[in-house]
């Protein structure tokens, strides 16, 4: 389940893209081609929602270019050179006019009779569109991003009842050391068994069980199954009292293997 922070986050994106929309269709208002009846009833709505792209844009700029910069930073270049004059620019036309132009108030040079150079909107509404495509492309990573950070977190934390186990493991509890290695990956192998939307309908399922419904998932191949239900073995060998005792080994080898299945196993 996500936290208040990632909705919060995730209402905020989703806005700064629906304001796009509608700074995008202000825009269009200007294209002579619309049917005027169009362009009134647009104009209306967009009024009514105090939306005009001229008034909007610098502050939606400066908060999507954020965004952008968090989750998508090797596209962050290229959405600012739709806004930015390139400072090289030699001439302005049809290829360098840039949002920025727009709305400092230049405009396309007039021939003798009275005729552009280049239609202004063109550019721009394409340069925006791209830029609204970007934000969108944000708005689709932004659930990947969070699933890749909580992944990490949950490793570290992994790591550290791992680093438990392995004092355990010093101080002469094997046993106790090898239940909290299967601890570990019974939880990471549920994580798995969610980010693949394997459902396990045993109430307290196992070590094995979580193991089998991956396999039969085709979530991983059969050396990893083959591997785990090792660990397991072994780690039902340290919580059992009336099998034998572990050995030093046998508990370093299933804290080695725990380690190795939760940095690799996603």
């Amino acid at each position: 389940m996500a936290s208040a922070k990632a909705t919060e986050i995730r209402a905020a994106l989703e806005g700064l893209v629906n304001l796009g929309d509608l700074m995008l269709a202000d825009l269009s208002t200007l294209d002579p081609g619309m049917k005027k009846e169009d362009r009134e009833n647009l104009r209306k709505v967009l009024k009514e929602k105090g939306i005009s792209f001229g008034t909007k844009y610098q502050g939606w700029y400066t908060e999507a270019f954020r965004t952008v910069k968090q989750l998508l930073p090797d596209r962050l270049a290229e959405f600012a050179s739709y806004y930015q004059i390139d400072s090289k620019r030699k001439v302005v036309n049809v290829q360098t006019f840039t949002i920025q132009d727009w709305l400092m108030g230049i405009r396309a040079v007039e021939d003798v009779f009275g005729k552009k150079a280049f239609d202004e909107l063109g550019p721009v509404a394409m340069r925006f569109q791209s830029q609204l495509q970007i934000l969108k492309s944000a708005n689709a990573r932004f659930d990947s991003l969070l699933f890749d950070i909580r992944q990490l977190v949950q490793a570290d934390l992994f790591d550290s009842e791992v680093d438990v186990g392995r004092e355990l493991l010093r101080s002469g509890f094997l046993r106790a050391a090898g239940v909290v290695a299967g601890v570990v990956l019974v939880k990471h192998l549920s994580e798995v068994c969610e980010s693949h939307n394997i459902v396990i309908r045993k109430k307290n399922p196992t070590i094995s069980d979580f193991n089998d419904a991956l396999k039969a998932s085709d979530a991983i191949d059969v050396p990893t199954w083959r591997f785990i239900q090792h660990l397991g073995d072994l780690r039902n060998l340290c919580g059992h009292n009336k099998d034998r005792e572990p050995t030093p080994d046998e508990t370093t080898e299933v804290l080695d293997g725990v380690a190795k299945i939760v940095k690799s196993l996603f």
